[in-house]
């Protein structure tokens, strides 16, 4: 279920963890609020503090190692759709019969909506893309973590910001506050981009989630065989706002997307 921790992206994990902890550390040693209160021995904001970074990290390595639903072998394609290669041929060729097709890279049959990725030399379940930050696929079984990571992340990141910004200081002169506050400003610059890129990242999977659509399918709609037949406007996964955000946030099973994509079509009929 798990990757190696130590294999690919290792280096990439380490820097995020090392940068990480490099930012609490100066937010305590500055003096920031959070500073302050511990040294007032008020110690219910700092160790809140702590545990949603602890949190934030724990979640990035769970969404970095885990499989996001790596296609192993034909049995999974099958177990979508409920029929065999050779069954698939008696499916009439129309514009709504979607027959399973083989990957090009692996060889194996893909369930639909299910991709190829060239840097996990792997097809993925609900394929959404490849985080180079985690480095590793956004699938179906590691969405809904990588979108409570990204919340989570967001709300350390803006606490963190907050802090920073506490601890900015007076001084006489330019030079004097650029000495004082050099950490600091590095700190809050750095933790502002980050959110920055924490929000529009959040904001844009809430929308596709709502949707019941992945990066991949948004970006390539017209691309897609079991999708370019259907209007710009129109998706067969679309099962209303409230049911998509349940379906995602609470279902903790492999969907046959095969059985709702031809449910929905045949319900516009």
């Amino acid at each position: 279920m798990f990757k190696n921790v130590f294999g690919s992206g290792f280096l990439i994990r380490t820097a995020h963890v090392t940068l990480t902890w490099v930012i609490t550390l100066i937010l305590f040693l500055h003096d920031t609020d959070l500073r302050k209160q511990e040294e007032r021995g008020e110690l219910k904001q700092p160790v809140l503090f702590v545990l949603l970074v602890l949190v934030s990290v724990l979640l990035y390595f769970a969404v970095s190692l885990m499989d996001p639903g790596f296609v192993v072998s034909d049995s999974d394609a099958k177990f979508t759709l409920g029929v065999s290669e050779e069954e698939q041929e008696m499916i009439p060729n129309t514009s709504k019969a979607i027959r399973l097709r083989r990957c090009g890279y692996c060889l194996l049959q893909q369930p639909m909506r299910a991709k190829h990725c060239q840097n996990c030399k792997h097809c993925v379940r609900r394929y959404d893309h490849h985080c180079p930050w985690i480095e590793n696929c956004v699938g179906e079984r590691n969405h809904r973590w990588f979108v409570l990571y990204l919340g989570v992340q967001l709300l350390a990141l803006l606490w963190a910001f907050n802090l920073a910004w506490s601890g900015i200081s007076y001084a006489s002169t330019w030079d004097l506050w650029l000495r004082q506050n050099g950490f600091l400003l590095a700190v809050a610059s750095l933790v502002g981009v980050f959110s920055l890129v924490a929000v529009l990242l959040l904001g844009s999977h809430l929308y596709l989630v709502s949707l019941n659509t992945t990066t991949w399918e948004f970006m390539s709609h017209h691309r897609i065989s079991y999708l370019k037949h259907c209007g710009a406007d129109e998706n067969p996964f679309d099962q209303g706002t409230l049911r998509n955000l349940w379906s995602f946030f609470c279902t903790c099973r492999i969907v046959a997307w095969e059985q709702v994509y031809f449910r929905e079509s045949t319900e516009r009929v």
